[in-house]
């Protein structure tokens, strides 16, 4: 019996062959955009493969090339989502057993949002003259705007953060984090020009446009390198890094201030018994990390243990107002005279240190009947601590461009940023936090001091090096000696102004790209319509 194929078969049979057709390559766009995104990811800390951000970039370049907006923003979400959901799941550390996924992947959704928005924008981009240049100018501008907002931005994962070793990084002395960025994803952007001016057999100035887009942030990062400067410039000091350790319970650590003083009392001890027995040097001051204790008025027992020390300390506290408010502060403890200044942290986590819209956010925070605001400090940054002047950055504002740069502007010698990252479990938040104080070491030519709750705490050289670490979840103390230097780079006197420049320039590319569509969509529509006027003009004759 032979069979025959209806006529509804005949007409549903091609239309279903032809989505089959168009559905393949958007999977394979889909998965390349995804595997970009995930290359990113694998280009940070604690891994040492630096150069895998700019292959990520050449990835998406390749994805975006030849696509409409609503293509870009789709596969910048998929970038941006391969990007963040392991980038960001040391949340579920934090708060994951109180709150469920919930929190990880809202916070990684919206910070893909942003890299949806660079594919959308970028996309159009793409055909001008040095299209690389104003698109990797154009990522650069939504990295700031995510820095910036919503409620004072999120700048975590910004793309310098995951070079904080090699070619790239001494390009962060020139112009700061945000030239480290826009170099990265200028070079992977340019890689995927060149391929694509190969595979269209370009030769002559196409293929040499493309390939300086490459060549130029390389070598630029390769002629900083020997102008990075890590010799004393005004003395050596032995710092000492007390880190009393804490127990990985999450957000349960919040019922705990008294275990993380007694701990780093009791570190502080040791260290004190290795010092007077030889095995350490005698530090010329000491650093605690950040709310190791809570310290509300005078504190005895703090300044009998600075004083048996003998040396002025940077101790990290949740310090209590006498109008009852709550600050996250560093204080300079002298061992004479108790405390003599304190320094409140400028920018507060939002939904941790601060609740924003706390009545709606009651809803879906189980925890907000016990706590209570923290108050925002006003800077500067810095702290006299006998005769060293420290830069200070607290935690989540080493993030932040500005804090430590002013800082060294008001004459910050020396880096130190206290943090507490016991919240965030054995994942890989520390490291990504040592990865940022790593590069702003280099940023303003001064080394670093992370003293870190329950590690990793870090001696880190002005060249970014790392020179002594602890590891996660144990109680240590770091000693060493560590140069002053009181030189500025270029970075820190121009301050933002490469990256305004650059995002000026991104922005008058974009405007002037949409100009000149709606300009040709008026001219197009103008020629129709005297076509048709002249048709009509036509017949009527």
């Amino acid at each position: 019996m032979t069979g025959t194929m209806t006529p509804a078969a005949q007409q549903t049979s091609p239309a279903r062959s032809g989505v089959r057709a168009r559905l393949v390559p958007v999977a394979g766009l889909v998965l390349a955009a995804a595997a970009s995104g995930v290359l990113l990811f694998l280009s940070h800390p604690p891994r040492e493969l630096w150069w895998l951000a700019p292959l990520a970039f050449a990835g998406l370049g390749l994805v975006l090339h030849g696509r409409r907006a609503r293509a870009g923003f789709g596969l910048g979400l998929v970038f941006g989502l391969a990007f963040t959901l392991p980038h960001l799941l040391w949340i579920n550390d934090f708060l994951g057993a109180q709150m469920g996924l919930a929190p990880w992947l809202a916070l990684s959704a919206v910070v893909a949002s942003f890299a949806a928005f660079a594919g959308a924008s970028m996309v159009g981009l793409a055909p001008l003259p040095g299209g690389p240049v104003w698109m990797a100018a154009l990522w650069l501008t939504i990295e700031t705007a995510r820095g910036a907002v919503p409620l004072n931005g999120f700048p975590w994962g910004r793309v310098a953060y995951s070079q904080p070793e090699g070619v790239f990084t001494s390009l962060a002395a020139l112009g700061g984090v945000p030239l480290v960025s826009f170099a990265v994803v200028l070079t992977g952007l340019g890689l995927a020009r060149v391929m694509l001016a190969v595979a269209d057999r370009a030769r002559g100035r196409a293929l040499a446009v493309a390939a300086l887009a490459v060549v130029v942030p390389v070598a630029a990062g390769g002629i900083m390198w020997p102008f990075i400067g890590t010799a004393p410039t005004s003395g050596t000091v032995t710092v000492a890094a007390v880190q009393g350790n804490a127990p990985n319970v999450g957000l349960d650590l919040l019922g705990m201030r008294d275990v993380l003083r007694r701990n780093h009392l009791a570190e502080s001890e040791r260290l004190q018994q290795a010092i007077d027995a030889g095995e350490q040097p005698r530090p010329d001051l000491l650093v605690w990390p950040e709310t190791a204790t809570a310290v509300v008025g005078e504190d005895p027992e703090l300044d009998a243990m600075v004083r048996d020390f003998g040396v002025p300390a940077l101790i990290s506290a949740l310090y209590g107002r006498e109008d009852g408010k709550a600050e996250n502060a560093v204080i300079a403890w002298d061992p004479d005279i108790g405390q003599n200044g304190r320094y409140a942290k400028q920018e507060l986590v939002p939904f941790a240190e601060y609740v924003p819209l706390r009545p709606i956010a009651a809803w879906f925070t189980p925890f907000l009947d016990n706590t209570a605001d923290m108050e925002w400090g006003t800077g500067p940054a810095v702290l006299n601590a006998g005769d060293v002047r420290a830069g200070l950055a607290i935690c989540y504002e080493v993030a932040y461009d500005y804090v430590l740069r002013d800082a060294v502007r008001d004459g910050g010698e020396l880096l130190v940023i206290p943090t507490n990252n016991a919240w965030y479990g054995p994942g890989e938040m520390t490291y990504q936090q040592l990865s940022m104080s790593r590069l702003r070491a280099v940023e303003h030519s001064r080394a670093a001091v992370v003293a870190a709750t329950s590690g990793v705490s870090a001696i880190v050289a002005p060249d970014g090096s790392v020179r002594q670490e602890t590891g996660l979840y144990t109680a240590d103390s770091l000693v060493a000696d560590v140069g002053l230097r009181d030189t500025t780079t270029v970075a820190t006197v121009v301050g933002s102004w490469p990256e305004w420049i650059i995002i000026g320039a991104g922005l008058a590319a974009l405007l002037g790209r949409i100009g000149w569509r709606i300009r040709g969509r008026g001219s197009a529509s103008g020629l129709s319509g005297r076509a048709e006027s002249g048709g009509v003009h036509e017949r009527n004759r």
